[in-house]
């Protein structure tokens, strides 16, 4: 059941007024894609493009993701916010959120700033690209993968972690509907969903290596998250980009 086909027409009568997917089966990036049709004007607020399969896909940093055909879920969406752009560092942290609690069987956990976690291992991660007046979300969530087919070692799947009984198609349908509530409460002014992200962080409360694009790193203690999504660190540095190391 984890690597059945996408099914359209389960996914329409389920999914929220908001939502326009389209599936596809190969595709270089379902990211790449979206981008471009927001740039190119042919987008609207509530596409989602979900791919079988994808050969050029791409995480944080320009690092490349890439998984079997039929063993992971790999979309993206667009959405159009209506809240003032300094507080959009916040969307990230709602899908993680979002994945994080359709996935709340498994115990997943979040690693700032985009990881998901089971048994401290990564099951999923997204990127957010601010692209014209809104944002484009891609996620990769490790569904089937064999032990054999995980990237690194420090990666997990659903197959894995013994799930059996939920398909690829089911998983997308309630991370849109949660994601979508979320986002839509956010947008009208709520910040509640910062104290569920609390509560799934496994960064806050840690010591971690903050790991800059830069190359620099500084280690110290994770106490908080800012309102506009930063990590914040014991010195009082508030992190906006870096790789993030759990140390024990």
């Amino acid at each position: 059941m984890l690597s059945a086909p996408f099914d359209t027409s389960i996914i329409n009568a389920t999914v929220g007024r908001y939502w326009r997917v389209s599936v596809v089966e190969l595709t270089g990036s379902t990211q790449n894609d979206l981008v471009s049709l927001v740039r190119a004007g042919t987008a609207s607020a509530g596409d989602v493009l979900v791919a079988d399969y994808q050969s050029a896909g791409r995480g944080r940093l320009t690092r490349s993701f890439e998984a079997p055909p039929g063993s992971a879920l790999l979309f993206s969406l667009y959405i159009k916010p209506k809240r003032n752009s300094r507080d959009w560092g916040c969307i990230p942290l709602i899908a993680g959120v979002s994945v994080a609690q359709i996935l709340s069987n498994f115990s997943a956990r979040l690693k700032w700033p985009n990881d998901v976690l089971v048994n401290e291992k990564k099951v999923a991660g997204l990127i957010a690209e601010v692209i014209e007046d809104g944002v484009v979300i891609g996620i990769g969530m490790n569904i089937g993968m064999r032990l054999d087919q995980l990237p690194v070692p420090t990666a997990t799947s659903l197959l894995i972690e013994g799930a059996r009984n939920v398909t690829r198609t089911e998983i997308l349908v309630d991370f849109l509907n949660c994601f979508e509530e979320k986002f839509a409460a956010w947008d009208k002014g709520s910040d509640e969903f910062f104290d569920e992200y609390v509560d799934l962080s496994a960064t806050i409360g840690r010591n971690v290596r903050v790991e800059y694009p830069d190359g620099k790193s500084e280690v110290d203690m994770a106490v908080s998250i800012s309102r506009k999504g930063e990590l914040v660190l014991a010195s009082g540095v508030h992190v906006q980009a870096a790789d993030i190391i759990h140390l024990r």
